[in-house]
């Protein structure tokens, strides 16, 4: 029962106490009508629990603390995290009266009001489906390579997250789209006797915080789906992340990525990148105009025209761009939508698979790399004669 108790008190270690605030302040609502959604919920049991909560995602962390009284309060998020930002490096001993909260670390000492925990919401229950566990790197670069492709466009608010998809074997393929392009990430995980296939829509907002969560680390991050949310937690650093599910009709993406591509280029991805940024120069947001991107024999060339002049580079490439009419192939593409695959996408070397000036545009690892790591589809933009 979290009825504000008369006193609590606890210490801790600064720099473990700012950490953990920064963490669960990432699920703070900045603004809200309820008072106590600013604020962070400090429960002190056997150890420190630190929870925020904007009514779509929670996140909650716990730390070791020397704990003379438990008890619980909720602190205003920003002027508590800022408080323990500004403090000595020394031990934290925070107190409570009623809703009068004392902070002493080395020499300085604040006094501030805190709300009461009753006005806190608990956290969604997750009633437990379905789980994978995978390193936290790896969940952090599925997330960081595919999240661009999300689509901001509430009308089809299943979009607005991203796919998570596991078969009988243990693939887990992540799947992200917004109408003009797709990014797709693959990758085994460690699969236990009594898991089965299964599938779920994360909210984007949700995966951001995840990834940043996550280190460069080995250790474990373990993802629960439950009927309406979903869980991800972080064994090592006892920190848990709940979130909704999006409900909804995803898009097939098996049938949406064209199986036929007569056309396969092999690029260099930093040189590639290098061209289409030099060309993107004259486009602006209000001089918007496509890259006119012509496969030829070996070489690539790329050019574009607004309002401000003209621009035009060429990339050399591996294969010949002929078209089935035997025509190299011209092709138009946004250069924001091309630049942003070309950037998420983890390799040295590219195999571009092209069909027509109409059809999607698909990048991928060239073979001998872990072909199935990933893949982004970009729809071409239709050129208007003299563009």
């Amino acid at each position: 029962e979290k009825g504000a108790s008369l006193s609590m008190k606890f210490s801790c270690e600064k720099a473990l106490l700012q950490s953990m605030i920064t963490i669960a302040s990432r699920a703070v609502a900045p603004k809200s009508t309820i008072p106590a959604l600013e604020g962070v919920l400090l429960e002190a049991e056997q150890e420190l629990n630190l929870t925020g909560y904007n009514l779509k995602t929670g996140i909650r962390g716990t730390i070791s603390a020397d704990i003379a009284e438990p008890g619980s309060i909720v602190l205003s998020a920003r002027l508590f995290g800022d408080i323990i930002r500004r403090l000595p490096d020394d031990m934290v001993t925070l107190s409570t009266d009623d809703l009068m909260v004392n902070i002493t670390c080395g020499m300085s000492e604040f006094n501030i009001l805190g709300m009461d925990p009753s006005q806190f919401p608990e956290l969604p229950a997750v009633e437990y489906q379905n789980s994978m566990i995978l390193p936290q790197r790896i969940l952090h670069s599925m997330i960081t390579e595919t999240i661009f492709a999300v689509s901001t466009n509430d009308s089809r608010p299943i979009h607005t997250g991203e796919l998570f998809e596991r078969n009988g074997e243990g693939l887990l393929t992540v799947v992200a789209v917004d109408g003009y392009r797709l990014a797709l990430r693959r990758e085994t995980t460690q699969l236990n006797v009594s898991e089965t296939a299964c599938q779920f829509v994360i909210p984007a907002p949700a995966l951001n915080e995840v990834s940043k969560i996550c280190g460069d680390t080995d250790e474990t991050v373990e993802i629960v789906q439950g009927s309406r949310h979903i869980m991800f937690r972080l064994e090592s650093e006892k920190i848990t992340l709940i979130t909704r599910r999006l409900e909804g009709e995803f898009l097939n993406y098996n049938q949406a990525i064209p199986s036929n591509n007569p056309i396969a280029v092999s690029v260099d991805r930093k040189k590639l990148i290098s061209c289409i940024e030099r060309c993107s120069l004259i486009i602006t947001e209000q001089q918007k105009s496509p890259l006119r991107c012509t496969f030829g024999d070996g070489v690539l060339d790329i050019r574009t025209a607004t309002a401000i002049g003209t621009a035009q580079d060429q990339c050399p490439m591996v294969g010949n761009g002929n078209g089935l009419d035997g025509q190299q192939l011209e092709i138009g593409f946004n250069n924001k939508y091309i630049l942003d695959a070309l950037k998420a996408a983890n390799a040295e070397t590219l195999r571009i698979s092209l069909n027509t000036p109409i059809s999607p545009c698909i990048i991928q690892p060239e073979e001998g790399d872990d072909q199935d790591q990933f893949l982004y589809m970009v729809l071409p933009v239709r050129l208007k004669a003299g563009q």
